[in-house]
């Protein structure tokens, strides 16, 4: 078996995040994977002020996929996180949701919450956090490895419904080998605060995906001899829950696109 690091060493320093969000700030859309290694990535959901505490009771009662880092106040658009960021214009890529349905993408939402100015937004832990770690135990990530975006596959597993919002569990995926499938489960069970270990290792169809080569969100990537698909929560979940809730308003991160914060991966290291 190989060696597994005891604790992430120091990758990066928030100088890399800093520069990529202002990337992001001029323009730039990529996906978020590998980027400032070391550092504490997050998925976002901005929702009406009427729908922020039914959001943040779907949190408590689902924290495998919906682990909450922060929650701004209504209106604001910083966060602890960051102080400097700003969350209207430093992810790559926003989801625009209307009644439920994806209404556009789009790379800077300042005038979305112009027009909704009571906004509070949601900060969730996000898988690409322990990438880090993985790789350094000398496990690929493939979608690194390919420059493209993780797959994530909405589920059959239904979350706990909270108020007015209900939803099924959305999943992401890598091939592990199997001799290193056992690593990966401990790599990634020391970071709790940002999914932890995987929900489900093997045969997709035990959790409803029907075809890996055909993910909901992102882009497939193969699976080769000797590989098992191992599966983590996913912090798109929310976006599944807008959709089956029929939410009038949401902004959220595109797939992918995270918000990449100033704090070290270290910090939700058990």
């Amino acid at each position: 078996m190989n060696a597994i690091p005891d604790r992430p060493s120091a990758r990066a320093a928030p100088q890399a995040a800093h520069e990529a969000r202002l990337a992001y700030r001029a323009g730039r859309v990529a996906p978020t994977a590998g980027v400032a290694p070391g550092l504490t990535q997050a998925n976002m959901i901005a929702l009406p002020r009427d729908w922020a505490y039914d959001f943040l009771l779907y949190a408590q009662r689902n924290p495998k996929p919906c682990p909450v880092l922060d929650v701004s106040d209504a209106g604001a658009y910083r966060t602890v996180l960051a102080p400097q960021a700003d969350l209207r214009t430093d992810l790559p890529l926003y989801r625009v949701w209307r009644d439920g349905r994806l209404d556009a993408e789009v790379p800077d939402a300042t005038a979305l919450w112009d027009e909704h100015p009571d906004l509070v937004t949601f900060l969730i832990g996000c898988s690409f956090t322990f990438e880090g770690p993985l790789q350094e135990a000398g496990i690929e990530m493939r979608h690194i490895a390919r420059g493209c975006n993780v797959p994530m596959y909405r589920t059959g597993i239904a979350c706990r419904p909270a108020g007015r919002l209900k939803g099924e569990m959305v999943v992401s995926m890598r091939p592990i080998p199997a001799h290193r499938v056992a690593d990966a489960v401990t790599i990634s069970a020391r970071y709790p605060s940002v999914h932890g270990a995987p929900v489900h290792i093997g045969n997709p169809a035990e959790l409803g995906i029907a075809d890996l080569a055909r993910p909901d969100f992102g882009d497939a990537v193969p699976i080769e001899a000797g590989e098992i698909p191992v599966f983590w929560a996913c912090g798109v979940t929310p976006q599944a829950a807008v959709m089956a809730s029929g939410v009038p308003f949401a902004i959220t991160h595109a797939p992918g696109h995270m918000f990449i914060t100033d704090v070290p991966d270290s910090r939700y290291h058990v």
